[in-house]
């Protein structure tokens, strides 16, 4: 379900998945279907690991990549779950054929 909050969504973001809710910053991104399918991986990611799981290890690769190259943008960008999302959001049927647990391909 995608609702709109530019509160929820933090400042530099256009949108966050907390599941089960896809929260975008404007009304306008849901038609960007790049963006819309990128937090459709983490939905898929977050039911994978049935979800608190997920935001412990999102949290904790964060930090490590924070520590390893000392700024924010960059340690996001090499977030596993980022990476995953970020190389397969322009592909409509990734979901599809996505293979169970593939973030761990980018570890």
């Amino acid at each position: 379900m995608i609702l709109i909050s530019k509160y929820i969504v933090p400042r530099g973001y256009l949108g966050i998945t907390i599941f089960p809710f896809m929260f975008l910053r404007s009304r306008d991104l849901i038609g960007n279907r790049r963006l819309v399918n990128h937090e459709k991986i983490h939905l898929q990611q977050q039911i994978e690991l049935l979800v608190l799981p997920f935001y412990l290890l999102y949290v904790l690769e964060f930090m490590i990549r924070l520590m390893q190259y000392k700024k924010w943008s960059i340690a996001y960008r090499h977030i596993s779950f980022e990476r995953e999302a970020y190389d397969n959001e322009s592909d409509k049927g990734y979901l599809k054929s996505r293979p169970y647990w593939n973030f761990l391909s980018y570890f």
